[in-house]
């Protein structure tokens, strides 16, 4: 009896979801029309499943859950909707039915309530799959997006700005490229970093592939390349390269270049982290690593094939040494040994590589043959 008066009844449900539900009130997310249309739609698979048609499938409410979920309603006022939906039907059964039928109409709620519930529950199952779908998409296209700028393949024109601005990244502004090594093949080397640096209200976009994590992240006046880098280290789970700041997306490709040579800069097996801009002797040898290995041995050789124990106390003696500007009494309380061991330690290590550490020739020989050790490994 109801069925040929869908139309009207659509319009009074579409009224009172507007009326109930502010997301749906102003038209702005679901037009009218369209509200209108998923009600008649959902009121007639209601009405055919009470009424026994063999015909009538899901489709209807899968469709309402799918539209939804592609204008971007949030599930939390879908579901309310459905459930104003439900109590409408219910009123309008009630209210049509002369005394004999709503005796049966009590008998047969809690059948009634299922029809509606099963609406509510296919639209919401379509909903979360054309969500899911949506998401991976948007993941997929980003991905593309920051591939794109990362490697330079959008070139210096609209395709530049109309990526950037998908990735909601400004167009002008202070960026840097980061490249963190990964722990384990697709592991994130920095775990969560996105949403660590939006807390900050830091914008940045992020890709990970089986070897390394790289992003390209917007500083901010009150967030620097210096606070961005200690932000980094707290998190990283492996060495970590940050190229210098550039202004010019269409440097980003350049950059990327740079915060990978950082990040090979690193000393491996840690979570060091390197700045192109402030490491440039690692940098410069670590951009030739066969040049490096042959340096590193050619000048450091009898040390490296020293026992393990006797070759990390002299190359861990000379670098503090060198770190605390050759003074022998400054390395020796880092080291916590007498400044003569000190002393002793540099001595054997001048015999080993006849090299003489008075001579500022030898000694720029050796800090370059110790940081090829160090970034290779060797030492």
């Amino acid at each position: 009896m109801l069925l040929p008066r869908v139309d009207e009844f659509a319009h009074r449900m579409a009224e009172r979801i507007q009326a109930q539900e502010p997301l749906y009130r102003e038209g702005h997310v679901v037009a009218p029309d369209e509200l209108r249309r998923s009600c008649r739609d959902n009121l007639l698979y209601v009405f055919g499943r009470l009424a026994g048609d063999p015909n009538i499938g899901i489709e209807a409410p899968r469709a309402t859950g799918v539209r939804r979920a592609e204008s971007g309603v949030p599930l939390s006022a879908v579901l309310p909707a459905f459930r104003i939906g439900g109590r409408l039907v219910w009123e309008l059964l009630v209210e049509h039915a002369d005394h004999e039928a709503q005796d049966t109409l009590l008998r047969c709620a809690a059948d009634i309530w299922a029809v509606s519930d099963d609406l509510a529950e296919a639209a919401a199952d379509a909903y979360r799959g054309a969500s899911a779908d949506r998401a991976r998409h948007d993941r997929q296209l980003r991905s593309a997006l920051l591939n794109g700028l990362l490697d330079g393949q959008l070139g210096d024109g609209a395709r530049l700005w109309e990526s950037a601005a998908a990735l909601k990244l400004p167009q002008q502004g202070t960026f840097v490229v980061v490249a963190a090594e990964c722990p384990s093949p697709g592991e994130e080397a920095l775990p969560g970093i996105e949403d660590v640096l939006r807390r900050n209200d830091v914008l940045s976009a992020w890709r990970l592939d089986a070897q390394q994590q790289e992003g390209l992240v917007v500083l901010r006046p009150r967030f620097d390349a210096a606070a961005l880098c200690t932000e980094l280290a707290e998190q990283a789970l492996g060495r970590v390269g940050v190229s210098e700041p550039y202004d010019n997306l269409e440097q980003t490709a350049s950059a990327l270049r740079q915060a990978r040579l950082a990040c090979a800069a690193a000393t491996p097996h840690t979570t060091n982290l390197v700045r192109f801009d402030q490491e440039p002797v690692a940098v410069l040898l670590v951009s030739a690593p066969d040049a490096a290995e042959v340096t590193a041995r050619r000048i450091l050789g009898p040390v490296l094939d020293l026992p393990d124990d006797d070759r990390a106390v002299i190359i861990d003696t000379m670098r503090a040494w060198l770190a605390d500007a050759g003074s022998s009494s400054t390395a020796a309380a880092r080291l916590h040994v007498h400044r003569n061991t000190v002393r002793y330690r540099l001595r054997r290590l001048e015999e080993l590589t006849g090299r003489s550490l008075a001579n500022p020739l030898d000694l720029a020989e050796l800090h370059v043959a110790l940081e090829c050790a160090r970034m290779l490994g060797l030492a």
